[in-house]
């Protein structure tokens, strides 16, 4: 005797099939669905610990190794030139922004090297979501780890250095939250950079040779009709502005105050709207 099988009910041509009901509520997708997938991005790979790690011991250790050093040749304010135990915060934080410069390219350049942005495109259609969700959470997580350190190393060094002038409330400002905004901005640029090239070594590249270029070709320029040129190169060079933030420019004119902050706010702006054009017309 067979078995009877149950009966499959069948749908008459052109019948709706019975509704379904998923257990997962359905919720429309927003910047803050974008900014917790490139956080857990973030915080995920292994390069964000190693280049910011690298970033906090090029700072400290290059910040207090030069805290030390003046703290034994001096031991009055005039031995420093006037200037305060800051201005010794500046080669630190100058070798560290390309860890950080590094650090923001791979946040764009590196998925399109494995190709893990296409699935990051098909999580969210909004190109436009994408970019500004790891520009966001970039730009915060470079801008904290900056100023971190380098309040850090500037309350150590003027401990340290007794016989320098006690720095202003302003000069605090500028050489903890005024140049860790510039790194972060730097950082921010090279991850826009990253997205337009979508090659790592090729944007790392482009952005080292941003920073170093300028003040390695104004060096050779000797002939007197390029001086002008040459001046210019050497005020409006990323390691002069960087200075500025210490009251200790590479050159008597250029930039001063908190106008290598705006310059470099106008530059990002200005490269961001270029990536967003490209990612809005290019394949992924």
């Amino acid at each position: 005797m067979s078995t009877p099988q149950p009966s499959l009910q069948q749908a008459a041509p052109g019948a709706p099939y019975a509704g379904y009901t998923s257990p997962i509520p359905v919720v429309r997708t927003h910047l803050g669905h974008a900014l917790a997938s490139e956080w857990t991005k973030i915080k995920s790979v292994r390069s964000t610990l190693w280049t910011l790690g690298v970033f906090v011991v090029l700072v400290l250790g290059i910040g207090l190794l030069a805290g030390a050093l003046v703290a034994a040749n001096t031991s009055t304010e005039s031995d420093l030139g006037g200037q305060s135990a800051l201005s010794l915060g500046f080669f630190g934080l100058l070798l560290g922004s390309m860890c950080i410069i590094t650090l923001g390219v791979l946040t764009t350049a590196s998925e399109y090297g494995t190709g893990m942005i296409r699935t990051t495109m098909t999580a969210c259609p909004t190109r436009g979501r994408v970019l500004a969700a790891k520009a966001l959470v970039f730009f915060s997580v470079a801008f904290v780890v900056t100023l971190v350190a380098a309040a850090l190393v500037a309350f150590v060094q003027v401990g340290m250095v007794t016989g320098a002038r006690e720095p202003s409330g302003g000069e605090w400002l500028k050489a903890t939250v005024g140049v860790s905004l510039y790194i972060a901005l730097l950082g921010l640029l090279s991850l826009v950079v990253g997205s337009i090239v979508r090659h790592s070594a090729g944007a790392i590249t482009i952005m080292i040779a941003a920073v170093l270029a300028p003040l390695v070709i104004a060096m050779f320029m000797f002939a007197s009709s390029l001086e002008d040129v040459r001046q210019s190169l050497f005020e409006y060079s990323i390691p002069n502005q960087m200075s500025v933030f210490y009251a200790n420019s590479l050159s008597e004119s250029g930039p001063s105050g908190w106008d290598p902050l705006w310059i470099m706010l106008g530059v990002t702006a200005a490269a961001f709207a270029g990536a967003y054009a490209l990612l809005e017309k290019r394949d992924v």
